[in-house]
């Protein structure tokens, strides 16, 4: 049974139209992941759902039985509270009910005349509050602040003296205490740490409403989506499956949607060119054939949909200037403490050329800490970190600190790569998506997208052969990520990288470092064999030797080589049968032929032979990109 229904949606802001006659339905319980590039509509599809906004043109029609929900109407209220005081605010109805039965339960202890009147009462009231949750809302709320990641004390801080992160988590939590059975989760990951993302998940896997998520987190969205949704082009496409599924559908379908568009066009020409040569012909039965085949062509172009450019990505690769030695970086007896809190402790730590290094941990464990430790940012208490030989260092801070100038983006790039002129460095931003009068922007009035890709921009001409960097893919959209990822993959330097993005850490980890507690753990592997080690007895994780980092990247360079020779064979092969296709075109195309019967099927025959031939070809070069 659908719970929202939207027929031809439309919606936009001035001339600025988000999205064009949508049409979709989403079911009870389906959890929705709700993805498109940043700034294609969908927090405005999010307050269109929530009534917030009323739609430009179209239907939207929500189930009289939903409850909608979303984190704005759970924003912290009163900053004198704690936190968890805040949290038990949406069970108000059950903690008054608590304090009248305290006073009936005190009234009845008294004798008054009218006993057993109360205590009927008192009956009714506690059958009401125990249907009502009143015996686990408490236990409920304490989980729900503890898989958030606050600790008891942070859990008796005022509201008032939380961080802006602490704040959304504790509306997010809110929001899923509350008795809403449609939740709208507007990128729920933020501020959440692996620990704390994964127990979200688990309560959304078992939460028995509808569920309507936008995330850039595709892991998250994998683990936890039933149907995705996209805005892209205006438009809004719904598929059944998770985001991996979803993705792999529209590239099935843009491929499919391509090939037929391409078949289309060669057979319009095709058919023009029979029309063409009829008319050499010049004769009255010729005339019938021509207005018969522009008949045929006439019903394919009115079939024809010529499909969507892609949006254009920022366009990165990063490559080294010089070559390092083996020995990257090497620390010992590392350690770093404030106050009472140790943050890490003898930590001793290498790395190697072509690692691809990957540090995870909750959030406030010193992750940021101790890469700025390495840099030499901040001092250690103890031990040392040295580089090897010919070591160059990109460092990509998470909070940019050093983009908040009030230099415009080209100023800002220009004085740091003074040796590029100002056409090329238009160009490099024109390839990060800063065009027209946004090279002209303020640093300090960017967004963290923007500023994010200026980063990574500064990054590319730095060209440095080890990249340490601090949650590189916070502020990027999905397609920015992946644009991001394929780089990083290509990247023949040395990474070693704080993130909380499990796609990332799963498709790039070549090593995982885990800190916890002060301790430094290393793990060989990417995220999923970590979290299969973590389900294994501790007395079955087996420690075995792998092959170095430099012979594995030998063996991926050896089946690269290959690939690509695959690939070029496979071009030329291409591009042969299209030159014989064209040939058998040309002929056919000759009076003598169109004369000549048998002639005729003979090389029609041929022609849907190259056809196939083609097509086959094709796909297999498909796959192999």
């Amino acid at each position: 049974m659908s719970i929202i229904s939207a027929h031809e949606l439309t919606m936009g802001f001035l001339d600025n139209v988000l999205f064009d006659k949508a049409s979709f339905d989403i079911e009870e319980h389906d959890k929705v992941g709700l993805i498109g590039r940043n700034g294609t509509g969908k927090t405005t599809l999010f307050k269109l759902l929530a009534g917030v906004y009323e739609p430009a043109d179209g239907g939207l029609f929500v189930s009289s039985g939903a409850r909608t929900g979303f984190v704005e109407q759970h924003a912290c209220s009163d900053f004198s509270k704690t936190a968890k005081e805040e949290m038990l605010s949406v069970f108000s109805d059950l903690t008054e009910t608590e304090k009248e039965l305290d006073k009936l339960h005190a009234v009845i202890d008294s004798s008054p005349e009218n006993i057993d009147e109360l205590i009927e009462k008192q009956s009714a009231m506690t059958e009401k509050f125990q249907s009502d949750g009143g015996l686990t809302f408490r236990s409920r709320v304490n989980s729900m602040l503890s898989g958030l990641g606050f600790t008891p004390d942070e859990q008796n801080l005022s509201v008032g003296a939380l961080s802006g992160g602490q704040r959304t988590k504790i509306s997010l939590g809110k929001l899923l205490l509350s008795d809403s059975n449609l939740i709208l989760l507007d990128e729920p990951t933020n501020h959440l740490d692996i620990k704390s993302v994964e127990w979200l998940e688990d309560f959304l896997v078992k939460y028995n409403g509808t569920a309507i998520i936008i995330s850039h987190d595709r892991y998250f969205l994998d683990k936890i989506t039933n149907k995705t949704m996209e805005i892209e082009h205006k438009k809004i496409t719904v598929r059944k499956g998770n985001y991996t599924v979803f993705s792999r559908l529209k590239a099935e379908q843009k491929e499919a949607d391509r090939r037929k568009y391409e078949h289309q066009a060669k057979e319009v020409e095709r058919i023009e060119g029979i029309i063409q040569q009829q008319k050499r012909f010049n004769q009255a039965r010729n005339y019938i054939t021509i207005a018969s085949k522009q008949k045929q062509i006439d019903r394919i172009k009115d079939d024809m949909i010529k499909p969507e450019s892609d949006v254009r990505p920022i366009k990165l690769k990063f490559e080294t200037a010089v070559t390092s030695g083996n020995d990257v970086l090497a620390a010992a007896d590392f350690s770093k403490s404030y106050s009472d809190k140790v943050l890490f402790k003898n930590v001793t730590l290498n790395i190697y050329k072509g690692e691809r290094v990957f540090l995870i941990g909750s959030n406030g464990c010193g992750k940021s800490t101790f890469l700025k430790a390495l840099l030499g940012n901040i001092p250690a208490d103890t031990g040392y970190c040295r580089f090897g030989a010919n070591v160059r260092i990109g460092y990509f801070d998470q909070i940019q600190s050093g983009l908040s100038s009030d230099k415009t983006v080209l100023e800002e790039i220009y004085d740091r790569f003074p040796s590029h002129t100002i056409s090329e460095l238009r160009a490099f931003l024109g390839a990060f998506n800063f065009r027209g009068e946004e090279i002209n922007k303020k640093m300090n009035e960017l967004s963290g997208g923007e500023r994010a890709r200026t980063a990574l921009l500064e990054l590319m001409l730095k060209k440095p052969n080890l990249l340490i960097l601090d949650e590189p893919t916070n502020h990027l959209d999905i397609a920015s990520r992946e644009v991001l990822e394929d780089a990083l993959k290509e990247y023949d330097g040395t990474i070693l990288c704080v993130s909380h993005d499990r796609f990332l850490v799963n498709k790039l980890a070549t090593r995982i470092l885990i800190l916890n507690g002060g301790v430094l753990t290393s793990f060989d592997g990417n995220y999923d064999d970590y979290a299969y080690s973590l389900t294994l007895p501790e007395k079955s994780v087996k420690t075995e030797k792998k092959p170095n980092e430099y012979q594995l990247r030998k063996e991926r360079e050896s089946l690269e080589r290959k690939k690509k020779t695959k690939i070029k064979r496979l071009e030329e092969e291409i591009e042969a049968t299209e030159n014989e296709r064209n040939e058998v075109q040309k002929i056919l195309e000759l009076p003598e032929t169109a004369a000549d019967y048998e002639k005729l099927l003979e090389l029609t025959s041929k022609l849907e032979e190259l056809n196939e031939k083609q097509e086959s070809l094709y796909e297999e070069w498909v796959e192999l990109n």
